[in-house]
């Protein structure tokens, strides 16, 4: 039999069937996907065959069907392990705070480059508008050009007054769409918004922190009645980036990659190399400050966080 995997929780998996059936299933044996060391080897939105066990109502996975793409973060365990966090995806979409949380550039700029790594269209989702002061909408204006001037989508929500849900759910339509982002971005709130049958349980801002606290533990994918599916994923704290080596880095920013055959150099590494074309857009602020930045310090590998 064949399903979709619509729910993780770790060792077992939901999986529907076309009959729209829900068989939770466990793996027989072991899967590699590619030499690829993950913590799970299967995710939501894989497709999988599966056989039901002797005189139980659960399954085995025995098959892993080829993914069209997958989006993976680096495990936040010693293990530095790769975790799939969703396959199978038409796109991503990151809910971003500029405040209580705060989201950071350089944390967006991460969640985009590896979509752009794993050929996922992405877009922004900026929440909590209702937040928002004279001040912070300036702000909010001056972070949607970086990003819709470099052919990114934005959105401007507030899930809490519903406002421009609208919006959101007409760009979900008959599309297989990842919704990421902090804890405490309203990610719950907003997904509530768009199915309020499903209720989710939504969660308060840590006092000593200002970090949400997680409320979503497992990745879950949800049929949309307009078409579609939406995948719910846990809060991210951190993004580590993998699988992406430093020579082709430049080719996930699109700013960039438009620009990398005018360099003198053809192994150009847009760091301090004469005649190079990323540098002087920088320089002209043909580039944004903040994206080169956030290039620099991927680059050298460092912090993750937000």
């Amino acid at each position: 039999m064949q399903g979709l995997v619509t729910k993780s929780t770790g060792s077992w998996y939901q999986v529907q069937t076309s009959d729209g059936d829900v068989v939770d299933c466990r793996i027989k044996g072991k899967f590699r996907i590619k030499g690829l060391t993950t913590t799970n080897p299967v995710a939501v939105g894989d497709i999988v065959d599966f056989e039901l066990e002797p005189e139980q109502k659960t399954g085995l996975i025995v098959k892993l069907h080829d993914r069209k793409n997958y989006i993976i973060r680096k495990s936040i365990n010693l293990s530095k392990q790769a975790q799939v966090i969703a396959a199978n995806l038409d796109q991503a979409f990151l809910v971003v705070t500029l405040a209580s949380p705060r989201t950071s550039l350089g944390f967006i700029d991460r969640f985009l480059v590896t979509a752009e790594a794993y050929d996922i269209p992405a877009a922004l989702i900026f929440n909590k508008l209702d937040l928002f002061s004279d001040e912070g909408l300036e702000i909010l204006a001056d972070y949607k050009a970086i990003y819709e001037d470099i052919g990114y989508p934005c959105f401007e929500v507030s899930a809490l007054q519903n406002h421009n849900i609208g919006q959101v759910k007409d760009a979900l339509k008959d599309k297989v769409t990842l919704f990421s982002g902090h804890s405490g971005v309203g990610k719950s709130s907003l997904i509530n918004r768009i199915l309020p049958e499903l209720e989710l349980r939504t969660g308060d801002i840590s006092d000593w922190s200002d970090k949400g606290m997680h409320t979503t533990t497992f990745a879950e994918m949800f049929e949309l009645p307009f078409g579609g599916f939406l995948i719910d994923t846990p809060g991210i704290r951190e993004l580590g980036i993998i699988d992406i080596e430093k020579q082709e880095l430049s080719h996930f920013f699109p700013e960039m990659r438009e620009r990398l055959n005018d360099c003198k150099f053809y192994n150009c590494r847009h760091i301090n190399e004469p005649g190079c074309a990323v540098l002087e857009a920088v320089e002209n602020g043909e580039i944004d400050e903040s994206r080169y930045s956030s290039y620099l310090s991927i680059y050298h590998g460092q912090d993750t966080r937000a």
